[in-house]
């Protein structure tokens, strides 16, 4: 038995590889970023330059007089062959035209909405930081005059007016309309914002294309920002929704909020199963709680009254709610 170090020697020392030679460390993954959701927020709250303004707008102008002097000129050289054929072509355009008034019509009527409910929230919340009773009155008064015509919100309306007058503070006036007026609307705009959550997590985590990531997750945002302000009442339209949109996106742009954050969202990106095994699934899991976010952001922009006695809608259960089991143990 052989006592003491042994020594092994190499065949050829010169040539054998060394520490020096080894190959390096290769980097932990990055963690999910959310890239889809931040590029599509970052897309919506772009504001465009003064000069692509300009462009868009005299090139529209152009267009819309090229095609009137068109329109013209075809509607005329065809009375001038067919009276009849081109009567019934002015018929058409003119109820085109119609149409077209009625639809800006309705795009003023909804910006006419989303500014009457930022006037109820300003006035709200006046008269909650200066507790004036009467003023808080005139503020449930035009909200009941505002969702009359909404059949869902009658029994509310209802137990407001019999328990309205027994209030005396502003403070337990709009937390009674709260609770009997608003929070049947609250508890359907959260059911919008999961429902919005799930499909931008399961479109990420399934569709390997980055650009079909920002497409879903910006049409998905728009969609659920607009049926929010449909929920509380703002009807806000093509351009009212765009609008909407933007209002949303720059402000969570501007306070960082489209980003992987201190609440759920790093947790939750971490904590399931499959997303420790696929970037797929923790880019879409972030996507998702990120869409929560721009949702509860939607609900405190349309809602006609700020949180006062309900409860603000937490995005920590949003997330929970929507992700869970949808890709293991969210």
């Amino acid at each position: 038995m052989t006592k003491g170090p042994v020594l092994i020697e190499l065949e050829d020392s010169a040539t054998s590889p060394g520490p020096d030679m080894a190959p390096p460390v290769p980097d932990a993954p990055q963690a999910p970023q959310g890239q889809a959701m931040q590029a599509a927020a970052a897309l919506a709250a772009r504001r465009p330059s003064r000069l692509a303004r300009w462009f868009w707008s005299l090139l529209l102008t152009l267009l819309g007089v090229v095609v009137s002097v068109a329109a013209w000129d075809f509607v005329t050289g065809l009375l001038a062959r067919s009276p009849l054929l081109g009567w019934s072509v002015t018929g058409l355009l003119a109820v085109l035209g119609l149409v077209m008034l009625t639809i800006a019509l309705r795009e003023l009527a909804a910006f006419s909405r989303l500014k009457r409910i930022d006037t109820l929230q300003a006035d709200a919340e006046i008269s909650l930081s200066e507790q004036d009773l009467a003023k808080a009155r005139k503020v449930i008064e035009r909200l009941t005059g505002f969702y009359r015509n909404r059949e869902e919100t009658r029994w509310g309306r209802d137990r407001l007016t019999e328990y309205g007058g027994d209030q005396f503070d502003a403070s337990s006036l709009l937390g009674l309309a709260e609770v009997e007026l608003l929070e049947p609307l609250d508890s359907a705009a959260r059911r919008e914002v999961e429902a919005a959550a799930r499909q931008v997590a399961t479109v990420t985590a399934i569709v390997p294309l980055a650009l079909a990531d920002v497409v879903a997750a910006l049409t998905s945002n728009i969609r659920m920002i607009r049926r929010i302000a449909e929920i509380y009442g703002g009807r806000s339209g093509t351009l009212g929704s765009w609008r909407l949109t933007r209002a949303v996106m720059t402000h969570l742009v501007a306070t960082g909020a489209v980003a992987i954050g201190d609440d759920l969202i790093g947790s939750v990106a971490g904590g399931s199963v499959l997303s420790k095994l696929s970037r797929r699934f923790g880019e879409g899991i972030v996507n998702g709680a990120l869409t929560a976010r721009v949702g509860v952001a939607a609900i405190e922009v349309c809602r006609p009254l700020p949180f006062h006695r309900s409860k603000r809608p937490s995005v920590t259960g949003i997330v929970k709610r929507a992700l869970t089991g949808l890709f293991g143990q969210g």
